[in-house]
């Protein structure tokens, strides 16, 4: 069992006497992580197995009844349900049983879909529970098979991992590597030979087939001419009118389609800088895959380092993209956006927290220089109060102060 960062922060949290929704993508690790935390006498109700899911929605009540048949003398005896999305009326249960007893069970209910619970209008017990998402790994928990250098920590405005010790991290790697095959716990714990493999069953079954479960997607060959499309695209500001003539469905419906990614946590969009005097400026927002390994299986690729030689500047931003994201949505706080003029001039990405901005350029270079600063510089130009520095993340070997307001940083600092 390899640490997860957020495995402590869930471990405090679950002593906590509220109902816990844990979602996120599938093989983010959480039913792993979830087993280790719980105690060997936890009722695990385990939905991802088609027996255990039928019988529940042809007996509503079931899962009631099984509660009601733990020791009641114990106070907080966990209940764990995974993939609870396929029986939404459970979380109608879990409430019932919640309100007439807050001490006797603690439930943990686990699922990596929010559509069928939207779809059917699930309870998601408001004022009861705490909200937990778990993503694919970080620096912290997947660290860079680089030498120590002499620097404390990152200069952004969010030492997220201060205090956090690994002393099971999963295996280092190069960035060659994690850009190739991405951050899927299982994948980076796997054999390099065949990682590819398994993220193209991850894209056939756990993308393809859960969505065509999940999702009653009418045109499912469209559907499909779409992901492909989604995730070649993925990291560039999303281009709808193209994405609906290429796959042959409505521009509408390629809205609804990246909604769906999302609700299955597959993807996120980031969103367009509007606090700009400049006129000029896109309103459109990107859209990154939660994974760059799953992003090559999802546009029909074979992940190989090969692979990213062909573009590594594209793939490099997506992977901080990514990183940032997923340090912000574990803060709970924070939102990431990226500006771009219809001129060309961008940032790759603008963290906004605490009434700070920080823009951020990403630079597939190992030298990098004032010049690659210049959209950094008008950025804090036009922002005085509340930009003061900018960054460029990018392959060099040791930070570097380019300028007063500009620090270059290696990826591996980040």
């Amino acid at each position: 069992m390899f640490d997860r960062w957020y495995g402590e922060i869930l471990r405090e949290k679950l002593t906590r006497p509220y109902v816990h929704l844990v979602f996120g993508a599938r093989q983010t690790g959480k039913s792993t992580l979830l087993r280790a935390l719980l105690p060997p006498e936890t009722l695990t109700v385990d939905l991802a197995d088609p027996k255990e899911r039928t019988r529940h929605l042809a007996n509503p009540g079931a899962f009631a009844d099984e509660c009601r048949s733990l020791p009641a003398d114990k106070k907080r005896q966990f209940v764990f349900v995974d993939e609870a999305q396929s029986v939404p009326s459970i979380f109608d249960a879990v409430q019932h049983l919640y309100d007439g007893n807050k001490t006797r069970w603690r439930f943990v209910l686990c699922g990596s879909s929010a559509r069928k619970l939207r779809r059917v209008g699930a309870n998601l017990l408001p004022g009861r529970s705490f909200y937990h998402r778990l993503f694919p790994l970080t620096l912290a928990e997947h660290p860079a098979d680089q030498p120590p250098i002499p620097y404390a920590a990152s200069p952004l405005p969010f030492v997220w991992n201060e205090g956090q010790k690994h002393e099971k991290p999963f295996p280092a790697s190069d960035l060659l590597t994690r850009l190739a095959f991405g951050e899927l716990p299982g994948v980076v714990a796997a054999p390099e030979s065949d990682r590819a493999e398994l993220l193209r069953a991850f894209a056939l079954v756990h993308l393809e087939e859960e969505i065509r479960r999940e999702a009653l997607v009418k045109d499912w060959g469209a559907f499909v001419r779409f992901m492909q499309l989604a995730a070649a695209e993925s990291g560039q500001i999303v281009n709808f009118a193209g994405i609906s003539q290429e796959s042959g469905v409505s521009q509408p419906t390629v809205k609804s389609h990246y909604q769906l990614l999302e609700d299955m946590f597959v993807g996120f969009r980031i969103e367009a800088f509007s606090r700009s005097s400049r006129k000029a400026l896109l309103s459109t927002p990107k859209f990154l895959f939660f994974d760059l390994g799953v992003r090559h299986a999802a546009a029909g690729l074979t992940a190989t380092p090969d692979l990213v030689k062909v573009n590594p500047g594209g793939f490099f931003e997506q992977w901080v993209g990514l990183e940032l994201w997923k340090r912000l949505q574990y803060l709970g706080e924070g939102k990431l956006y990226h500006l771009r003029t219809k001129d060309g001039a961008e940032v790759d990405f603008i963290i906004d927290r605490q009434g700070t901005l920080t823009p951020i350029e990403v630079k597939w270079t190992e030298n990098p220089t004032i010049q690659d600063a210049r959209h950094l510089l008008t950025f804090l130009g036009e922002h005085p109060k509340q930009a003061k520095q900018g960054y460029i993340v990018c392959r060099c070997s040791r930070p570097a102060q380019l300028h007063d307001k500009i620090t270059a940083l290696p990826w591996f600092c980040l």
